[in-house]
């Protein structure tokens, strides 16, 4: 019986290299990472490719090289926050893009409490996964102490705590952004400055602080700490923390808030208090994220490189799992002015 008008059968490395002039075991390499393959050859497999529209049967490979060929991108936070932070999303976005111009998939995980953590951790360590992008990453936190000892190739978004000599990690300049937002608000004549720092077991809440502090100190300022108050990297927790500042310091002058989200809620509690902003108060915050933007008045930030700091992140995995050693990445932020300030 005839095949015709039946399904084609979809082509098979056999195809490949009958279309490329050259063995299947040449194929074989050139799909493994080209090793042992002159550069012609491997331009012919890849030109036989694109003409036969071969697709790599992943299952198959994976059974023969150990690897998944895909990547895990975990959050270890609640999922609200997930939905809630524009920054996870931006750089979800930008990590995928980077992965997919090498082919490989990356699989979103979140795991925000203890049960989730050890089911998470059971998963990666069991091999689904070649390497994992932490974001988000608190002191105390086992996770990334668990995936280091078990070999497993790990990139952290931020200095992770406690293991910064263990584990690669790609991170905005979180101090040196801390302190040209606090420069820019003494330049503008503003003495009284309070702050709505991070969470302060993260690195971005240590760091930021630790900026904050040392401008004051530089420009003879004393840091009162009625003028400093913890935050979670939410809206809400903004604004808790501009009511207790309002209420500890009511003469405050200027607001250096650690994230774009929690400044929105800080504008919120000084409107609502009847303080002006930028004219009462101005209001610096941290990310340059889509949050800062559709506050009123728009944001005064610094802005973290985010485009840059998934793609070196993926670069710094890539590299580590294909057998480089751990690696730190530090990228330069940048004030950007706005409405209020």
């Amino acid at each position: 019986m005839s095949n015709t008008g039946g399904r084609r059968k979809p082509p098979t490395i056999h195809d490949v290299a009958r279309e490329a002039g050259v063995s299947r075991g040449t194929v074989s390499r050139v799909l493994n990472g080209g090793h042992y393959v002159s550069p012609a050859a491997a331009q012919a497999v890849d030109a036989a490719i694109r003409r036969t529209g071969y697709v790599v049967n992943r299952h198959a490979r994976s059974l023969i090289t150990g690897r998944s060929d895909s990547v895990g991108f975990l959050l270890t936070e609640p999922q609200e926050r997930f939905f809630e932070d524009p920054n996870f999303n931006v750089l979800l976005r930008g990590c995928t893009q980077a992965l997919a111009a090498h082919d490989i998939p990356l699989l979103m995980m979140l795991a925000g409490t203890d049960d989730e953590r050890r089911r998470i951790t059971r998963y990666i360590t069991a091999g689904h996964v070649d390497g994992v992008l932490l974001v988000s990453s608190h002191s105390g936190d086992p996770v990334a102490e668990e995936l280091r000892a078990a070999g497993v190739p790990l990139v952290a978004c931020g200095k992770p705590i406690g293991l910064r000599s263990k584990v690669s990690y790609v991170a905005a300049d979180d101090r040196d952004g801390a302190r040209d937002m606090v420069r820019h608000l003494l330049a503008l004549g503003r003495r009284r400055i309070g702050v709505v720092t991070g969470p302060l077991d993260t690195p971005g809440g240590v760091e930021r602080l630790a900026g904050y502090r040392e401008v004051l100190s530089e420009a003879g300022v004393e840091a009162d700490e009625r003028l400093i108050v913890s935050g979670d990297y939410t809206r809400a927790g903004g604004e808790a923390g501009a009511e207790r500042l309002l209420a500890q310091a009511p003469g405050m002058d200027a607001v250096f808030v650690a994230s774009d989200l929690m400044a929105q809620g800080v504008l919120t509690a000084l409107h609502r208090a009847g303080r002006r902003v930028p004219e009462d108060v101005a209001v610096g915050g941290f990310d340059d994220s889509p949050a800062a933007v559709a506050a009123s008045p728009e944001l005064t930030t610094i802005r973290q490189p985010w485009d840059r700091i998934s793609s070196e992140m993926v670069r710094v995995l890539l590299a580590q799992i294909g057998g480089e050693d751990p690696a730190a990445v530090i990228l330069p932020t940048e004030l950007v002015k706005r409405a209020s300030t």
